[in-house]
């Protein structure tokens, strides 16, 4: 629950408002103090997408997408910062919200930013999320242990969107940061 506190001071016709947090931003408090194999599942599946099959800029594009899709604060804030650490240029970054039409992805990128979109966006009615088609163009630049290991990739993002959406970490450039009040 966030609560602020909130000051006005009015100077020749000129209102400035200056926020200030006094209490928590998060919902709940951090779920690994509760259950503690929180932390061996998340190192788990960081170390099962970690086998570097996928370029760690792949796997971060991916996510950043998938935070920009559920519309997280959190998620898109920590992709981005790890993209920027990762020397990401600034345009490829933006750009990630209209990838489509974009200059600055590979073609393996775009199957995987399309196959993280199909996996979270509904289909049309009566239509497959992942078509065949999709599958083939995705397995045209992924060997089979890179799938494997982007559709886990997208798995964890979709473990983390579940605590980021419910839980509303406060938005952090580092895992090592703070995220929980």
């Amino acid at each position: 629950m966030t609560n602020t506190n909130s000051t006005s001071t009015t100077t020749d016709s000129t209102t400035t408002s200056t926020a200030t947090s006094t209490a928590s931003i998060s919902r709940m408090p951090n779920p690994g103090e509760f259950v503690p194999e929180l932390s061996e599942v998340s190192a788990a599946l960081f170390r099962a997408t970690g086998n570097r099959s996928v370029p760690r800029a792949t796997m971060s594009l991916v996510h950043l997408r998938a935070g920009q899709i559920v519309g997280n604060t959190y998620l898109t804030i920590l992709n981005t910062a790890f993209l920027r650490k990762a020397g990401e240029s600034d345009e490829r970054i933006t750009a990630v919200s209209s990838w489509q039409d974009a200059p600055y992805f590979t073609d393996a990128e775009r199957a995987a930013l399309a196959l993280v979109e199909a996996t979270l966006q509904p289909a049309p009615h009566g239509r497959e999320r992942v078509t065949d088609e999709l599958y083939a163009e995705v397995a045209k630049h992924y060997d089979e242990k890179a799938l494997a290991t982007l559709t886990i990739a997208i798995g964890q993002i979709n473990f983390f969107i579940a605590l980021a959406v419910i839980g509303k970490p406060k938005p952090v450039y580092s895992l090592a940061d703070e995220q929980w009040d």
